[in-house]
């Protein structure tokens, strides 16, 4: 935390993600970094680290291409795009190399519409699922920084569909809600109670914040109302909300302080497929114009590790906990057999950690239980003349006494079910 953070700690939750960050060491602020830019701790790096390989595979099961462009593109391109005007006072200043300005990327949309420009396309290619981690970079202003909630630095779970026409375009904001609804899930978030849908509308009167098309404000509005009603749940409608470039569908939450974000997107767009001549072949021989949809599965991770932490409490369901078992020799002599054990944890797959020194075995497990590890192993004479290992529980308690293979298939089905 920075200094001023660290001074009002005491006055946080005691679920706040910036309390709970710092008690199980997941990531730090530096004045001398910079305020909003988050310094990951190896437990934070590890959870983030599971995040984004979760959301990778699970996109790609879905039918995204994951793709790597740059964090950093010429002014240009930004111009060329519509964002500068738009977004100039939230971007940081451009960097002059050489004889072109350049700069921090804001937003990810530019650099995966000139990944689609690189050929000609067919029909029968689309949609089109361009997908990537992005790391992005915005100036938000003092007052607005809040713990990872809201940074200046910030990995966005991107990705744009070109789509042929409305029909698959509306087609594809269902799926995307289908996937964003399915991610929840996995996370226990529960729609309604957890997060629940804002329709974001533009205003046609106000041309110096959206892009001057109302037919085309009006169709997109008209479509997003239709796919969210179609579902069946609730939704709240807000004006003056929408990208300068067409309506979203916004995934609304609250954290600890009661304050609401947007913790995951939906938008259509029907302003970008002009600015960079996208185009396609249809059936009928002749280049069409596409529509695009913009979409994040999970929101920008270090947002929705705020969100979980608080969800959680800090006590992360096993498959997403940065350390999962944690061994525990009873005194010195132990030592070498919770090695042994450790190492095929190791060998296994699972995130395991040694708790040995000096402390009493009692405050060693108090430790561990104050870190919100999901399990423990003991292991003292018993265990080390019979070659068991004693099971405990963050949630469960004691659990018993067992060969290391058992408390292995144990967590490996654990994990697998990601509950």
């Amino acid at each position: 935390m920075s200094s001023h953070e660290q001074k009002d700690k005491e006055s946080l939750a005691e679920n706040d993600h910036r309390r709970l960050g710092q008690e199980l060491d997941l990531f730090t602020f530096s004045d001398l970094v910079g305020s909003g830019l988050p310094l990951w701790l190896p437990k934070g790096a590890t959870l983030r680290r599971i995040l984004e390989r979760f959301v990778i595979d699970t996109e790609i099961s879905w039918g995204y291409q994951h793709v790597v462009t740059p964090d950093i593109a010429k002014l240009d391109l930004y111009k060329k795009s519509g964002h500068y005007p738009y977004y100039k006072d939230s971007m940081y200043a451009p960097i002059q190399i050489d004889e072109h300005e350049f700069m921090l990327r804001p937003m990810t949309c530019p650099h995966h519409f000139e990944v689609y420009n690189r050929c000609p396309h067919s029909y029968r290619e689309l949609p089109m699922r361009i997908a990537e981690l992005s790391k992005l970079y915005r100036y938000e202003g003092s007052g607005e920084l809040a713990g990872l909630v809201r940074v200046r630095s910030f990995c966005l779970a991107d990705a744009h569909v070109i789509c042929a026409d409305k029909n698959q375009a509306a087609e594809e904001i269902g799926r995307a809600l289908d996937l964003i609804e399915h991610i929840a899930s996995v996370f226990n978030l529960t729609l309604g109670k957890d997060y629940w849908y804002r329709l974001s509308l533009g205003d046609r009167n106000d041309e110096k914040k959206y892009y001057k098309n109302d037919t085309a404000w009006e169709e997109g509005e008209a479509m997003l109302r239709d796919v969210l009603s179609k579902r069946g749940g609730k939704f709240v409608e807000a004006t003056n909300e929408a990208a300068f470039y067409g309506p979203k569908i916004d995934i609304q939450m609250k954290d600890v302080r009661g304050k609401e974000n947007t913790a995951f997107t939906v938008q259509y767009d029907f302003c970008m497929p002009d600015r960079f001549n996208l185009n396609y072949i249809d059936a009928d021989g002749k280049e069409k114009r596409p529509v695009v949809v913009h979409r994040s599965s999970i929101g920008a991770i270090e947002r929705v590790i705020a969100f979980l932490i608080e969800h959680f409490s800090g006590a992360f369901p096993l498959w997403l906990s940065p350390v999962q078992i944690m061994v525990l020799p009873v005194s010195e002599k132990h030592l070498a057999y919770a090695k042994k054990i450790h190492k095929n944890l190791l060998q296994e797959g699972l995130r395991a950690e040694i708790s040995a020194g000096d402390e009493s075995l009692g405050k060693r497990i108090r430790t561990v239980k104050m870190q919100k590890t999901p399990f423990f192993l003991i292991v003292g004479d018993e265990e080390v003349s019979h070659d068991t290992v004693t099971l405990e529980s963050r949630d469960q308690g004691k659990i018993g006494t067992m060969p290391l293979n058992d408390v292995i298939s144990l967590l490996a089905k654990e994990i697998a079910n990601k509950k």
